[in-house]
């Protein structure tokens, strides 16, 4: 796993099984984004069997084999729709398809786990919506800045045990290194991938409203540039926004495709979150000029400072909840309407956005 390629940074983490083998089949569809390993790591770390494999294109399927060479590529989508063995398929096909896969995932009695952004349109996520309400089926989506960063899981538990008081405020960063020689044509065309604040902004929505237990929020304010990326005119490598949620916490987050080569690994994610009684600051995946492994949390509240490395000591429990709320019929892990919410937020700020010209 390379720290400097975010579109293929696939968290490992300890077995933690809630299923035995033969309990939870999932296959995997749609290869377009390097999302998908850590899905389907995340998952099979929880006990699921990744048991088929199909994309249109042989030569992601060859890629995806050398990951998982166990598993059986599927002739057809109709492999995987139509076996009856197969409880779940996760998916990171282009953002713009994948809520077309997902209807016909739900349609065929299955669950669907998706990479973010789930989808690109207001159109889509109600079409979604109304499908999950017909067939009784998940809609999970990879918010993967939180799901599959122990120290982002840890500042969860922190604000739970009430260590920095009722969240009043929440400020996210989200740079990214973009690569653009090793990126696809559609990465840098809207159309396709829905622009940065419905793209990498999901990750930093979906963060406030789970901190901060709002169940909606306004978007205030958004704007969205092209600062250096001239020659693909439909591309945004700079947005921000600021909300408010319907319980008085605000919000501000930014994200970008600035990282610079010197830095060690692809993105020095952060959020800070302050409390009535403290505050809690997130360094997801490096800790600049002190120490290049991620995962540090810094508290400080009533009773001190605390700086703690959660690298390695907690994991992901997203993985296993999901995989119990998919045979059982809870929400434990994300609620459904959480899920939506978060990917409706991130098109409002993309619909709402200034077009700043630079």
């Amino acid at each position: 796993m390379s720290k400097n390629d975010g579109m293929n940074y696939a968290p490992k983490g300890k077995p933690n099984r809630v299923v035995e083998e033969g309990e939870f089949s999932f296959a995997a569809m749609g290869l377009d984004h390097g999302h998908i390993y850590g899905m389907c790591n995340g998952l099979i770390e929880a006990g699921g069997d990744l048991v088929k494999v199909y994309d249109p294109d042989p030569k992601k399927v060859d890629v995806f084999l050398q990951k998982f060479p166990h598993v059986k590529v599927a002739n057809s989508e109709e492999d995987i729709l139509l076996d009856s063995s197969i409880i779940l398929v996760a998916g990171a096909s282009i953002p713009s398809q994948r809520c077309e896969l997902g209807l016909k995932v739900l349609d065929h009695g299955k669950h669907y786990f998706v990479d973010k952004p789930a989808f690109t349109t207001m159109e889509q996520m109600n079409k979604a919506k109304k499908k999950t309400k017909e067939t009784g089926k998940k809609w999970g989506i990879y918010y993967s800045e939180r799901l599959h960063v122990e120290s982002a899981v840890f500042a969860g538990q922190l604000i739970e045990e009430g260590a920095i008081g009722r969240v009043i405020q929440v400020i996210g960063t989200g740079p990214h290194r973009a690569n653009p020689a090793s990126r696809p044509d559609w990465f840098f065309d809207r159309e396709f991938i829905g622009g940065i604040l419905c793209d990498i902004g999901s990750h930093q929505i979906e963060q406030f409203l789970y901190y901060s237990g709002a169940k909606d929020a306004k978007v205030l304010h958004s704007k969205v540039a092209n600062y250096n990326y001239k020659e693909y005119p439909t591309f945004e490598d700079f947005g921000d926004a600021t909300l408010l949620a319907d319980n008085g916490a605000t919000f501000y987050f930014r994200v970008d495709w600035f990282t610079p080569d010197g830095l060690g690994t692809w993105g020095d994610g952060r959020v800070i979150i302050l409390g009535t009684e403290g505050y809690i600051e997130v360094r997801k995946y490096i800790d600049i000029g002190r120490d290049s492994t991620g995962d540090h949390v810094y508290l400080v509240n009533q009773k001190g400072e605390k700086h703690i490395e959660c690298s390695g000591k907690v994991g992901y429990p997203f993985f296993g909840q999901f995989i119990l709320d998919c045979l059982n019929g809870t929400e434990n892990a994300m609620t459904q309407e959480h899920a939506f919410k978060a990917a409706a937020l991130c098109i409002e700020a993309q619909d709402k956005a200034i077009q700043v010209e630079g």
